[in-house]
């Protein structure tokens, strides 16, 4: 457990790991056609001379309403930042340190119901903003505990640096702490 909580915490490296988990979930929304992904214009609007108009190939050109857009945003674009295996590991474990005021570790959590994990949480004062983190996948457990309003819950070897800023609080199970001192 001295492993998890003893480390000197480096913002910086904490906030580009998150950034970079931030930079990775965005998605690719905006997006303009180029001309040749508009419809139609297929053939030449009118012949090359004898008009006396300007010279055009094809009404799907970006100087033309309806046209295509010459430099608009594409969806090609990636935003994913690299960050080290070894560097993740350790903003994580920064961030562990960070926040051990705020984790409470209990034996096991294990419900049914909604309204048992409600209870838990009201048993160790926590009422808003809570990461729960489990050691395994049990179904019943998850569940129960997605049905809470500002209440998330994870398995220890899904933890990451985003979720723990996230939340105010961290319930944790024994079992996960140990989980996460071997995979680090």
């Amino acid at each position: 457990m001295e492993k998890i909580f003893k480390i000197k915490p480096n913002n910086d490296l904490i906030k580009e790991v998150a950034l970079s988990q931030l930079f990775s979930r965005r998605k690719k929304i905006a997006h303009t056609k180029e001309r040749d992904e508009k419809r139609g214009g297929g053939r030449k609007p009118w012949r090359q001379k004898g008009t006396g108009r300007a010279r055009h190939g094809s009404i799907r050109s970006p100087l033309w309403k309806g046209g295509g857009v010459t430099f608009g945003p594409r969806a090609e674009r990636n935003f994913k930042k690299k960050i080290n295996l070894k560097t993740k590991r350790k903003a994580l474990l920064m961030t562990l340190s960070a926040k051990k005021k705020d984790i409470k570790l209990v034996d096991e959590i294990k419900a049914e119901k909604t309204k048992e994990v409600v209870e838990l949480l009201k048993k160790n004062n926590l009422e808003r903003s809570v990461l729960i983190v489990l050691k395994g996948y049990d179904i019943k457990t998850i569940r129960s505990i997605r049905n809470i309003d500002k209440v998330d819950v994870m398995q220890a070897k899904d933890l990451n640096v985003l979720d723990l800023l996230q939340y105010q609080h961290i319930l944790m199970e024994k079992g996960a702490a140990e989980i996460i001192e071997k995979l680090l």
